[in-house]
């Protein structure tokens, strides 16, 4: 480091460094749009064509709970209820409501249809995600300096950037989606465990699996549709975005 005036100053090789990486950031992103792009929107478009995806019988996502109904007990006034020793129960000590069994058939499984299709999407969240970071830090390499007049391009690049961070923030937003009907079918599970009889909550848990089926379906289309968005914005302004100020004005002077 060489020290000028209190300020640090990094050496030529760590400012041809920065600058090698620059250009290389640079490259990728071009390469991405022309080329990365178009492949990434047909790859999404076939795979929202597959079985997987298009299904039109939303029964065909539904998962067996594993949670067996117990058999009815039969009450009067003037004996005691039968102990049925097949089910043990936790919270002995509550006055009201069915009590939370030991379910007997053991673990509870994820919706193993939900799970194959969250492992199939997430890559492509994930890549949204990174390839909208690359472009955004393209075009904020290419905004010039801060000068009076002849702006039109650089608003350009600056709306280009505003809609890039758009989508990087929604195809983030997707994991949370993710997560949050995990937290919410676990809930649900959870009172048909301790209301086993009551055939509402076992409903419920289909209910909800036929919507995040949907969810995910939706999810890949914005995904392809983002790719699309962004493919034909940039492809539209590619010339401003990478000359925002044209060279001629100075002939002019």
């Amino acid at each position: 480091m060489f020290v000028v005036s209190g300020n640090i100053i990094a050496p030529p090789a760590m400012l041809y460094t920065v600058q090698e990486f620059m250009d290389e950031m640079k490259s990728r992103a071009e390469d991405l749009v022309l080329n990365g792009f178009p492949q990434k929107i047909i790859e999404l478009d076939a795979l929202l064509k597959t079985s997987q995806f298009s299904r039109s019988d939303f029964s065909e996502v539904h998962h067996s709970l594993n949670i067996p109904i117990p058999e009815p007990v039969l009450l009067n006034s003037h004996a005691e209820p039968p102990v049925n020793k097949k089910w043990k129960y936790e919270n002995a000590d509550e006055v009201s409501g069915t009590k939370v069994m030991v379910l007997p058939q053991g673990l509870i499984p994820c919706n193993k249809h939900m799970c194959e299709l969250v492992h199939i999407l997430k890559p492509h969240i994930r890549q949204l995600v990174e390839d909208a970071n690359l472009l955004k830090m393209w075009i904020s390499f290419m905004i010039p300096k801060i000068e009076d007049g002849n702006n039109f391009g650089v608003s350009i690049q600056e709306d280009t950037l505003a809609e890039i961070q758009s989508v990087e923030s929604e195809a983030a937003a997707f994991f949370d989606q993710i997560s949050r009907y995990f937290i919410s079918r676990a809930k649900v599970v959870s009172k048909v465990a301790k209301y086993p009889q009551i055939e509402d909550y076992r409903r419920a848990v289909e209910e909800l699996d036929e919507k995040e089926y949907l969810s995910l379906w939706l999810v890949l289309c914005e995904v392809r549709n983002r790719y699309s968005t962004l493919h034909d914005i940039v492809i539209k302004n590619i010339e401003k975005i990478k000359r925002p100020r044209s060279s001629n004005t100075d002939s002019l002077y």
